[in-house]
C-alpha cells in the first residue's frame, strides 16, 4: 500500500477512535493532561505558549489554557494565514477576545495586527495530532499547516519547545514513517505518560 494511503488509513482510524470517547472521558483526559503539563519545567518557565481550541475529537486543552492565563501567561492561538496559503500565525488569546469562525469551521480570534505574536517569541507550542508513536513523532491532519509555520524553528534553531498532545488512544502499536517536511515534536504528552523524541 502507498504511504499516502497508509497515512490517509492512520488518520480515519485514530479520528474514529477519539470521537468515539465520552464526555466524561474527554473531561478526565483534559485535566489529566494539564497535570502532565504543569510538570514539566518549560511550561513552568514559559511566557509564551500557544494552544489550540479542540475539535473533531481532539484533546480539549481549556484547562491548560485557563492555568496559563492564572499564572500569567500569555496564550496564543493558530489563525489561519491571510496572505501565505498554508501557513497559520499566532494571535494573543485573551478571556474577552473576539472569535470567528474561519473556512475549516475552527474557532480563532479575529485577525487584529496588534496582536500578532512571532513564532520566535514563543516558548511551548502545543499541537493537536491524529496519531504518534514511542518516538514523538507526529502524524497531523494532513493539511501541512503546523509543518510549513514551524519549519523556520528548526531552520534558525529558535529555542522553542513543540509538543504534540493527544489522547492514549491514539498512540501507534509500530512507529510511523517520518517525511521529510515534517516538524519533529519535542515531546508527544498524553494523559498518562509524555514520549520524548529520540
Amino acid at each position: 500500500m502507498p504511504v499516502p494511503d497508509k497515512r490517509n488509513e492512520l488518520r480515519r482510524h485514530f479520528r474514529h477512535e477519539r470521537n468515539n470517547l465520552s464526555q466524561a472521558q474527554q473531561t478526565f483526559a483534559s485535566e489529566q493532561l494539564l497535570m502532565q503539563c504543569s510538570a514539566l519545567t518549560e511550561y513552568q518557565n514559559a511566557h509564551v505558549v500557544a494552544c489550540y481550541l479542540a475539535q473533531d475529537g481532539e484533546i480539549v486543552l481549556n484547562p491548560l489554557i485557563n492555568d496559563a492565563w492564572l499564572k500569567g501567561k500569555t496564550v496564543c492561538l493558530p489563525v489561519l494565514h491571510p496572505f501565505c496559503k498554508g501557513h497559520l500565525i499566532f494571535v494573543h488569546y485573551r478571556q474577552n477576545s473576539k472569535m470567528q469562525t474561519n473556512r475549516f469551521g475552527i474557532l480563532e480570534p479575529k485577525l487584529n495586527a496588534c496582536d500578532i505574536v512571532p513564532v520566535a517569541k514563543l516558548d511551548v507550542i502545543f499541537t493537536p495530532l491524529v496519531a504518534f508513536d514511542d518516538s514523538a513523532q507526529r502524524l497531523g491532519m494532513g493539511g501541512g499547516f503546523y509543518d510549513r509555520t514551524l519549519a523556520p524553528v528548526t531552520r534558525h534553531e529558535i529555542p522553542l519547545q513543540i509538543y504534540g498532545v493527544a489522547h492514549d488512544c491514539q498512540k501507534v502499536s509500530n512507529g510511523l514513517k517520518n517525511e521529510k517536511w515534517d516538524i519533529p515534536m519535542h515531546k508527544i504528552i498524553t494523559p498518562s505518560h509524555i514520549y520524548s523524541h529520540t
